[in-house]
């Protein structure tokens, strides 16, 4: 689901007021009124909708309440039907059919009772009281110890009901009332949220609600930070490595127990990621002319996964996981303006993208906008950007100061070695960076340095000025590459 919690510009999903983030209510109920006899007398259609919060319900909706039937029972408690009474008798086809379409009706009545009492909170064993009153059976529930885990995922919006048919259609519980009955009594399923789980079949109900509101149960969560690449990158200073968006997606993808986990890797989300079906791999029209065009194909999807907080189908192959990373990272991209800001600064959208993974590398938040201000006005007047970022970014090393030898070397990306912009970004923009690339802020800027390890930043339009400002930050030994 690109059902993002999504990256920076997409709306995070409530916890407090919401079930699995789409609607009113814990659960997805929106349930204004308290329970009320008429609605059990040919109204069932309006028990459901009001459950759901406005969606169409998988229970009775289509059938009224048939009072003839609540005159008789089975020896069980289970409704009969009557086909002794009325003008002729019914076949037996059509008394089981008749009989499903009573338990689905009776069963939306009965969630509709309770839906007040789940809204409310600390109430999970007298909702379970009534349920178990109202429902007169038993509840069909796994004992064992479970077999192999299956992916199931929750929704934006889902409501418990609407989890529970998932688990029961997976074959995590038996039935779904019985995870239903088990998420009344646990009040952490009320900060349960859209994703993927891994869970383990053939278990009770309530090992299948515990499971549920584990954080380890959790698949396929991937968390991008601002100016993250796709490959791992090295500090030159101290050798950590950085992980690149391609190792957290194989690390994200890990399903099943510890001993015997299956995981996507590295090589093959790059391989994946270097296809040349870019359509396939979700590149946006407006970037896929530049893209195939890039010299690296290993780099061809270079800040196209936007970052932010993901949630993909680990189950999924790996082209799959990335073309719905990127086309939704296009949405995102997208809804800031992209296509038609570029008009103000002379940039196509791919371009735009490109200048805000250099404004996301080479300064903070604070001066973003004056940084894609002398990007702009660089790029009319043909200087070269010569920004270090660009000579780290061909080697995957990361370095305030760069070396001579590192920036005479020719690269796609070097901008010391060659005029105009890098072959592709050089990372994953932030919203905020793509915002200050299509609002750069006014002025003649042509120079900046960073002269401490604050981050304190100098522009200016003077050659002259920037060179003893470059002085302040060799004083500072910021500048200073220890090599």
């Amino acid at each position: 689901m690109s059902d993002q919690r999504p990256p920076s510009g997409r709306p995070e999903y409530e916890s407090d007021s919401r079930y699995a983030g789409g609607h009113d209510g814990d659960y997805g109920y929106e349930y204004s009124r308290p329970y009320e006899p008429a609605y059990d007398r040919g109204r069932a259609s309006d028990v459901d909708q009001g459950y759901t919060s406005g969606h169409t319900s998988d229970y009775g909706s289509d059938y009224g309440y048939e009072p003839q039937y609540d005159r008789y029972e089975y020896d069980d408690g289970r409704r009969a039907l009557p086909t002794a009474v009325g003008t002729h008798p019914i076949s037996r086809g059509e008394a089981r059919r008749l009989q499903a379409a009573a338990r689905r009706k009776r069963r939306g009545r009965i969630i509709g009772v309770l839906a007040g009492a789940v809204l409310l909170g600390g109430m999970g064993a007298a909702a379970v009281a009534v349920y178990d009153k109202v429902s007169g059976r038993d509840v069909a529930d796994y004992a064992g110890p479970g077999g192999p885990e299956v992916v199931v995922q929750v929704h934006p919006g889902d409501t418990a009901n609407q989890i529970a048919d998932e688990m029961a259609a997976k074959d995590v519980v038996k039935s779904e009332a019985a995870f239903y009955r088990a998420a009344l009594r646990n009040d952490a399923m009320s900060a349960v949220q859209p994703g993927y789980y891994s869970i383990s079949t053939r278990i009770s109900g309530s090992d299948a609600v515990s499971a549920l509101v584990s954080p380890d149960a959790r698949v396929g969560a991937l968390v991008i930070s601002e100016g993250r690449q796709l490959h791992d990158t090295r500090d030159v200073q101290t050798g950590a490595v950085k992980k690149g968006i391609y190792t957290l997606i194989a690390e994200a993808s890990c399903v099943g127990p510890a001993d015997a986990q299956k995981c996507l890797t590295y090589d093959q989300l790059n391989e994946a990621g270097a296809g040349p079906d870019l359509a396939a791999l979700g590149v946006p029209d407006w970037a896929r002319a530049a893209v195939a065009n890039v010299p690296d194909r290993d780099r061809q999807l270079e800040g196209l996964i936007a970052a932010g907080s993901w949630d993909f189908d680990p189950t999924q192959t790996p082209a799959e996981i990335l073309r719905q990373l990127v086309s939704s990272s296009a949405e995102s991209y997208e809804a800031t303006g992209l296509e038609s800001a570029g008009g103000n600064v002379g940039l196509a959208p791919y371009q735009m993208l490109i200048v805000a993974s250099l404004v996301e590398r080479e300064a903070l938040p604070s001066d973003f906008d004056k940084v894609a201000r002398v990007v702009v006005n660089r790029l009319a007047v043909a200087q070269p950007l010569q920004f270090d970022s660009t000579v780290n970014y061909a080697l995957d090393t990361t370095e305030v100061a760069t070396t001579d030898a590192d920036r005479a070397r020719v690269t796609p990306w070097n901008t010391y070695a060659m005029p105009g912009l890098p072959a592709t970004p050089i990372a994953s923009p932030s919203i905020n960076a793509l915002r200050a690339v299509e609002n750069p802020a006014p002025g003649d800027f042509l120079y900046f340095v960073t002269i401490d390890k604050k981050g304190t930043t100098l522009f200016t339009r003077s050659y002259e000025e920037h060179l003893a400002n470059i002085e302040l930050a060799q004083k500072s030994g910021i500048l200073d590459s220890g090599r």
